[in-house]
């Protein structure tokens, strides 16, 4: 079973203070107290649990009705799809055929301040550290010991603390990474009405590189937590991201970091999981690759988000349903010719990564809104290993949980960490990191590569082919200088057919003009 406790929860969400985003209006279904909840310890894992729940679920109820945030679409605006729409469909590697206002401005790098989709994941963002400081608020050893609970217990609270810290720190460097200079509050703000102060990208980096560093003593061992939970690799991943894109965030080389804390992944025991296709089925968590994953269950997530979209959103035209495990299809995601063309084939031969729909599918979008042009990515299945479909079948929710990091990922960020001059690792060993993923794409070894065609342009193009449609793209063509630049041109960027390069000031996104209104502490990122 997954972790269904994480879902089987209803949180007070009248106790959360909305100090960290000004325009967040939280929806509060409060039924007791924050004394009630916090004076029995039997409640604290149910609270960690909705942290947890917020990057997957929309509310309290489901997919319509009983919203964490209200004045957004509940489906569309869950942390996993919004974070997934900002870092996909921008790129090379996803496309969308809606038209809903503010989607298509988002493939054709065209966006304003007004986007809701952009905003969307602003104030989930913000909406998951007011849950976190909360909770971190209320889980100090001062507050735990003056209610009498107990010095075992006491020791528990501390670990769940760390994880709500990770948490937070996560949320905090996805700001980092799509915003910068955003609202900035603590458990130490306390709770009520107030205009956060404004940090900036250098300040963020540093909080949550310190933040990680702080609670690993406190996490759990890697691989010892129960699964979806965060442990110390899910720590080190976040760090090694954090270092890998240093240069962008604060203009400072970190590879010798990143490579200090890959390392420790390397060294804990994960193993890649022998079938590629089987880290995106409805029974992944079986999978001893998955560092950190969002569960997802077709019965206790019930939402219109994270893979239940990722599954339903890109089935459509001559697709077999019952393949993807669905009743139906949203006609929506396709990729675009430049990432088919890294590939050998497109029917998962030679490389397994490279399966496509083609059948009645154009290579070329020359009609963004009609999901024939370009071809379907087959990936995301909400069916097991064995054939069986999820556990609820008769409707579009899935039980594939989102593999947010996992060991191949680690695999490549080594490789480009060693190739970009960081000390701790060597190229040999790069390239045996590569091989490996490669060999079993491929089956044997007949898809390795030399040690001269180890280079960055090829990690870049192995990232996308081994990562395809995992929410990596964007920070990666940012870090090797391709996403707004002349340099690395795809179709309908820019907002034409051809391509164009783009103002180099959309490699970060707008803060939300209505949080810019409502907070007289915020300035609007350059060139909005």
């Amino acid at each position: 079973m997954k972790i269904n406790w994480i879902y089987k929860t209803v949180m007070v969400l009248g106790l959360i203070s909305a100090a960290s985003c000004t325009n967040l209006d939280l929806e509060p279904y409060n039924e007791v107290t924050s004394i009630q909840v916090y004076e029995d310890f039997d409640n604290y894992k149910a609270v960690l649990a909705k942290l947890y729940g917020g990057l997957a679920v929309s509310g309290q109820q489901g997919p319509s009705g009983k919203p964490d945030i209200s004045g957004l679409d509940e489906g569309a605006s869950t942390y996993i799809r919004a974070y997934w729409k900002l870092q996909e469909l921008p790129t090379d590697e996803a496309i969308i055929a809606w038209n809903d206002e503010g989607l298509p401005t988002l493939n054709t790098m065209q966006w304003t301040s007004d986007n809701g989709f952009i905003a969307a994941m602003y104030y989930r963002i913000f909406y998951q550290i007011s849950l976190a400081n909360e909770f971190i608020r209320e889980t100090s050893d001062e507050k735990m010991a003056s209610r009498g609970i107990s010095e075992a217990d006491q020791e528990t609270g501390r670990i769940f603390r760390a994880e709500a810290r990770f948490l937070r720190a996560l949320s905090y460097y996805h700001a980092l990474d799509m915003f910068g200079n955003v609202p900035f509050v603590t458990e130490e703000n306390g709770v009520g009405a107030y205009f956060p102060e404004q940090t900036d990208r250098e300040a963020l980096f540093a909080y949550v590189e310190s933040e990680l560093l702080d609670i690993l003593p406190s996490l759990v061992d890697a691989r010892q937590n129960e699964y979806a939970r965060a442990d110390k690799a899910a720590a080190w991943m976040v760090l090694a991201k954090l270092y890998l894109n240093a240069e962008v965030y604060i203009g400072e080389d970190h590879f010798t970091d990143a490579i200090t804390y890959l390392n420790e992944i390397l060294n804990s025991g994960y193993t890649l999981e022998p079938n590629y296709n089987y880290l995106f089925l409805a029974d992944n968590n079986l999978s001893e690759e998955l560092i950190f994953s969002v569960a997802f269950d077709g019965v206790n997530t019930t939402s219109f988000g994270g893979t239940t979209f990722l599954v339903n959103a890109a089935v459509g035209g001559t697709m077999d349903r019952e393949e993807f495990g669905i009743p139906g299809g949203w006609q929506g995601l396709r990729t675009r010719p430049e990432i088919v063309a890294l590939y050998p084939g497109t029917n998962g031969s030679p490389d397994a990564r490279g399966s496509f729909h083609t059948d009645e599918q154009n290579l070329d979008i020359e009609n963004v809104s009609l999901f024939q042009d370009g071809y379907a990515v087959k990936k995301y299945k909400n069916v097991t290993r064995d054939g069986v479909r999820g556990s609820s079948p008769g409707n579009d929710q899935v039980d594939t949980d989102f593999p947010m990091y996992r060991l191949g990922d680690a695999y490549l960020m080594y490789a480009e960490a060693v190739l970009r001059g960081g000390s701790g690792g060597s190229e040999a060993q790069a390239l045996a990191y590569v091989n490996e993923l490669r060999q079993r794409a491929y089956g044997d070894a007949s898809g390795n590569i030399s040690s001269s065609e180890l280079t960055l342009d090829f990690i870049l193009d192995e990232r996308a082919r081994e990562l395809k449609w995992e929410a990596h793209r964007r920070t990666d063509l940012i870090r090797f200088g391709k996403f707004t630049t002349d340099s690395y041109i795809w179709q309908w960027k820019g907002g034409t057919f051809d391509g164009t390069s783009v103002e180099s000031f959309r490699n970060i996104y707008p803060l939300p003009t209505a949080d810019l209104t409502a907070n007289p502490n915020l300035s609007q990122n350059s060139g909005y």
